[in-house]
């Protein structure tokens, strides 16, 4: 009895072990995931952006999934003629379930 008892033990902890490696192994993002990822967001926000030669300017600002939304800066200068080329940026924050970007702008100002 005390064998079978040992036994049962014993393979409900492999058991677990098997399944925990599995599990993290199927959540686990490779390198290349992640590169697409942040290259998906990257170009989403560049295409929205109302700047000229609009350029990521910051990392990409991940949250949890229940948020739904990651964020980036944008940098790039104005369109307009009466800016005259000034410097402005957008904050996009790209919605993870539909993956479309949406702009703000971004400049801090001074109080």
């Amino acid at each position: 009895m005390a064998v079978k008892h040992i036994l049962l033990k014993y393979f409900s902890i492999l058991g677990f072990v098997a399944s925990s490696a599995l599990t993290s192994a199927t959540f686990a993002s490779s390198e290349q995931a992640w590169n697409k990822h942040d290259l998906e967001i990257k170009s989403a926000c560049i295409k929205a952006s109302q700047l000229k030669n609009a350029k990521p300017v910051s990392n990409i600002m991940l949250f949890e999934d229940r948020v739904g939304y990651s964020a980036l800066l944008i940098q790039g200068q104005y369109p307009q003629a009466h800016m005259k080329n000034k410097t402005g940026q957008e904050l996009c924050l790209w919605n993870k379930t539909t993956k479309k970007a949406y702009l703000s702008e971004a400049n801090l100002k001074k109080r």
